[in-house]
């Protein structure tokens, strides 16, 4: 490996001209074996906690204790009215309008909440397309849509593959799927960014192949949000959720986000579960039969906010405002991303041993690089960990490593990289 990328003075420099570089005192980091902070590189798992967050929950906490259900009604923010600006925090992120996005529940449940009205099998158009080895939250939930529409799964879903020899999928292939299914497509459900390979799918291209032929097109954005920039009003995307706790860093099991484009706003009559808090909100209270939807994703609510959820992501999103926004945070994960790039090809391992398999591309990729270890990838993994590199394993034999631009800096990428260096040289 070139000495000069292993260099602490280089890693040093780049930190330097970081002009991020000072939110990463704004995270509190576990430490390592050595007892000194770790290289956090799992953030594709589970974002480190702001330090603002213990003062956003004590504020929520305190309000309860001094104003108890007056709380609703009063203090710095109220607790009526808390989803609002959270969702007009959000709608930055995925590249929304604000009414277009609602901050409740679970991924899982948001997910569940918009097939429900965004996959509508009828006659002969119930195929619904996704990819192959999806997360689990995907396949269970299109599995179980199916079942509820007295479907075969094996029969309506259709999975996607790369081709023989390749990690990742072709735009063009998916264009060309689609565009076979044609009157029998439903709906397209994709990971916006895949999991395990790290790929960023190109959701404009696969929205207008979707609409070309009938189909509902919607995205799990689980992590792309907080990742990578999107447009989804823009790239005219019907639905699409996620969840916060990765790149958003709400804390384990946050709450998630939903998207429903401004075109279904007014539709009252598409078909969904209800919730009071869903409800038409000057009729709310009234207590009576008959559900009016709010206008816009706030007609998706079922329950009133969890107000101690809502409170750690708004500390996280205001640093994501007070960096920027994805543009600057995208400015930085790039080089971010290159250098750990570099640094792993630099270990000039043969493709039998190690190859890293998300895309090249930085507009196909966000911060996450899968690194495929043919041999003694679990060997490698416990190795970092030693080391006090924090990543992320997946089986079979994949290492996740996510250099999230909000708190890693350079000298943690050369430090995963020095620790790999290691591992080989030893032999």
């Amino acid at each position: 490996m070139s000495s000069a990328l292993l260099d602490p003075t280089h890693a040093a420099a780049l930190d330097a001209a970081d002009p991020l570089a000072a939110f990463r005192a704004e995270f509190l980091f576990p430490n390592g074996p050595n007892g000194q902070p770790v290289a956090y590189f799992c953030g594709n798992s589970l974002g480190l906690q702001p330090k603002a967050t213990r003062a956003a929950l004590d504020a929520e906490l305190t309000n309860w204790a001094e104003l108890a259900v007056e709380g609703h009604f009063h203090g710095t923010a109220p607790w009526m009215h808390s989803h609002g600006p959270l969702a007009e925090a959000s709608a930055p992120v995925v590249g929304a309008l604000p009414h277009e996005v609602v901050i409740m529940n679970g991924l899982s449940v948001n997910l569940h909440l918009l097939l429900v009205s965004f996959y509508r099998p009828a006659g002969a158009r119930y195929k619904v397309l996704m990819e192959g080895g999806a997360f689990p939250s995907d396949q269970y939930a299109i599995e179980t849509q199916a079942r509820l529409h007295g479907l075969d799964p094996d029969d309506a879903i259709v999975e996607l593959v790369p081709r023989p020899g390749e990690h990742t999928l072709r735009t063009e292939d998916i264009a060309v799927k689609i565009a076979e299914l044609g009157d029998s497509l439903a709906t397209v459900l994709l990971g916006g960014l895949n999991y395990y390979t790290g790929q960023v799918f190109d959701m404009a291209a696969i929205t207008a192949a979707g609409h070309a032929v009938g189909a509902t097109v919607g995205f799990d954005l689980a992590h792309a949000a907080g990742n990578v920039p999107l447009h989804l009003h823009d790239w005219d995307v019907d639905f699409a959720c996620w969840c916060t706790y990765k790149y958003l860093n709400s804390g384990p099991g946050g709450i998630a986000g939903a998207y429903i484009h401004e075109r279904f706003a007014n539709r009252p009559d598409l078909l969904r579960l209800a919730g009071w808090w869903g409800q038409e909100p000057a009729e709310r209270f009234q207590m009576k039969k008959g559900f009016r939807p709010t206008p816009g994703a706030d007609g998706w609510l079922l329950s009133n906010s969890p107000v101690l959820l809502l409170a750690p992501l708004r500390a996280s999103l205001d640093l994501v405002a007070r960096a920027g926004g994805m543009a600057t945070l995208r400015a930085k994960s790039e080089p971010l991303t290159a250098y750990l790039e570099s640094l792993i090809r630099a270990l000039n391992l043969p493709a039998d041993q190690l190859e890293i398999i998300t895309p090249a591309d930085p507009a196909q990729r966000g911060c996450q690089l899968s690194v495929l270890v043919h041999q003694r990838g679990r060997e490698l993994f416990d190795y970092l960990a030693a080391r006090g590199v924090v990543a992320d394993w997946r089986e079979p034999n994949v290492i996740r490593l996510s250099p999230v631009p909000l708190y890693n800096s350079f000298e943690d990428v050369r430090r995963a990289g020095a620790a790999m260096h290691d591992f080989f040289a030893a032999g």
